[in-house]
């Protein structure tokens, strides 16, 4: 009995190439083809062509080119999410092929406010690469992480950098965005005297700087609601008990950014830092190159 043959992909069908892709997603997160040539080692010419053919080969535009950066499309929008799972899927692939094999056990430990953020999506990609290792996660203020770090109770860590009772200069810096203040959108907590404040425990980076600023400004204040978790402090704004400082990514409806208010004291940027145990085995060190590709794609294009 005759086999019949199995189905063939189209000749016709475009393939895209990884290269290309890692151009376009380079380009897309500096915001220029300058920046762009430099990160993947070719010239600004050369990635200008990869995209022109690239734009032929999907017949849409990608990049609204202006005169200081560029902007995506919105079906260049809709390439980047392929694309950043296409490069991720094809590390992964290779990894399964020459990578050798990794087991054990990593701990890493981290805030509850970061790893809710950014774990779920870097647990997911690691235990598809590595699915013989086991992580163990557990979170705390930064400054008991890293006190865990030291003791060897832990492999990795992800703390909060920049305040009084954590040393910012330890680790690398994986992430960086603004701290800002969020009110309520119709609430009237901003116009308060003195200023009601939701803001972290003792010992949390986005306090020290929230505290530091009001203190230089003269602003009087009171700590209306303190809460070891962001979502307590959410909370309390959503309530118009009090406003917060927070990390922007955080702010959302209900919540406003609090822009443009005269007696609202700027707030320095927060930083999380990646610090490696000294003992730390291939399987850690492993995981924090998924720590670090996580945080990248966070980066705003």
């Amino acid at each position: 009995m005759t086999q019949a043959p199995a189905p063939r992909a189209s000749s016709t069908q475009p393939l895209l190439d990884t290269d290309v892709l890692r151009s376009f997603v380079a380009i897309a997160e500096y915001g220029s083809f300058t920046h762009a040539a430099k990160a993947v080692f070719r010239t600004p010419s050369a990635l200008s062509m990869q995209i022109k053919r690239l734009e032929t080969t999907l017949d849409k535009s990608l990049f609204v080119r202006e005169a200081r950066r560029v902007q995506l499309t919105e079906h260049g929008e809709l390439l980047l999410r392929y694309a950043r799972q296409l490069l991720q899927l094809n590390a992964e692939t290779v990894n399964a092929f020459l990578a050798p094999t990794l087991e054990g056990t990593v701990r890493i430990g981290t805030p509850d406010d970061v790893g809710t953020r950014i774990l779920p999506r870097v647990l997911a990609a690691f235990a598809r690469s590595h699915p013989a290792v086991q992580v163990d996660v557990m979170t705390g203020a930064s400054r008991d992480i890293l006190a865990r770090l030291d003791a060897g109770e832990i492999d990795l860590a992800l703390i909060t950098a920049g305040n009084r009772d954590v040393q910012s200069e330890r680790g690398e810096i994986v992430h960086t965005e603004p701290l800002v203040w969020v009110g309520r959108a119709d609430g009237t907590a901003r116009l308060r005297e003195p200023l009601p404040v939701a803001l972290a425990d003792h010992g949390c980076a986005w306090r020290a700087s929230a505290v530091d600023a009001l203190d230089r400004a003269g602003r009087t204040y009171r700590v209306a609601y303190s809460s070891e978790h962001s979502a307590g402090q959410r909370a309390a704004v959503q309530a118009d008990l009090a406003v917060a400082p927070l990390p922007r990514s955080l702010a959302g409806s209900p919540l406003l950014e609090l822009i443009d208010e005269p007696k609202m004291p700027a707030l320095p940027d927060t930083h999380v830092a990646l610090v490696v145990g000294a003992q730390c085995a291939e399987a850690g060190k492993a995981l924090t190159q998924h720590v670090r590709a996580a945080f990248q794609a966070l980066r705003p294009r």
